[in-house]
């Protein structure tokens, strides 16, 4: 099957030191760098999405920032397929769904950052446009949230939304793809 890697967001403001800290975000990081290595050695398209900031209130991923760039763990290189959008949404006002047409792909292998923002609207908007979807668990991240007084651990809301993707595709573990692709390229 065609499959294409996203790389969502996994931008340097969601890291240590960043405006919007995730919680586990260097390891989410470095399980999508095995990712992204894998697609550019052996599987092929990938793409990275890069969110900049148009909100002049904007707390984060300001354009001319060290924040808004693509973070080493899964570096852009040049000539390499990016995405870049300023809603959740990554196929709103993008060429994101013309590139993936363009290449035939059917599956698509999501990861990045927030589990419960980004990777959320990508996991629900793939779907809807008729992609299969893997998601990448141990290779998204996210924070804590707060409502009506209640603080929700980042693992909670984590373990959440991924419970939801359920509905909208297959939710596996980094090994588990790269095992379930490594088979798929076997049997070729």
């Amino acid at each position: 099957m065609n499959t294409a890697l996203l790389v969502i967001d996994i931008q340097n403001d969601y890291f240590p030191g960043g405006k919007m800290e995730l919680e586990g975000a260097f390891e989410a990081g470095r399980r999508a760098g095995g990712l992204l290595q894998c697609f550019r050695e052996h599987v092929g398209h990938h793409i990275h999405i890069q969110h900049e900031s148009r909100q002049p209130e904007a707390a984060f991923f300001i354009p001319g920032t060290e924040g808004i760039r693509i973070h080493d763990l899964v570096a852009h290189f040049e000539g390499e397929p990016i995405v870049h959008k300023q809603y959740p949404n990554s196929y709103r006002e993008t060429n994101l769904l013309e590139m993936l047409n363009a290449w035939e792909i059917k599956r698509l292998v999501i990861c990045g950052m927030m589990t419960h923002m980004c990777v959320d609207a990508a996991v629900r908007a793939s779907a809807d446009l008729g992609f299969q979807v893997l998601v990448a668990a141990d290779a998204c991240a996210t924070r804590a949230l707060t409502h009506g007084g209640v603080t929700v651990p980042a693992a909670h809301v984590h373990a959440a939304f991924l419970a939801a993707f359920k509905a909208y595709g297959t939710v596996m573990s980094t090994e588990d793809i790269l095992s379930k692709l490594g088979a798929e390229k076997a049997r070729m």
